[in-house]
């Protein structure tokens, strides 16, 4: 239970951010450049926050940064995909 508190503040500041994007989505929805951005700026913001959060539990190595990487740029495609739909 010690463990669940401890992460808890990581975890809230990882959901504000997908929220966040989110929101942005649903307010500008024709907006395409901004929706790119924002996808960006998440994909980029959730590796940061991974490598921050295992800095600090200290067992960040090339392999979880190379992991977070990784399911960013999936993400981003996905998301751009669906952005980018004919």
């Amino acid at each position: 239970m010690k463990r669940i508190l401890r992460d808890l503040p990581h975890y809230v500041i990882l959901f504000s951010i997908f929220v966040t994007a989110i929101a942005i989505f649903m307010f500008f929805p024709n907006d395409r450049i901004l929706q790119v951005a924002v996808a960006s700026a998440t994909a980029i913001s959730y590796v940061i926050w991974g490598v921050v959060h295992h800095m600090l539990h200290e067992d960040l190595y090339p392999e979880v940064v190379i992991e977070y990487t990784l399911i960013a740029i999936l993400g981003l495609v996905v998301v751009l995909s669906l952005i980018f739909r004919v």
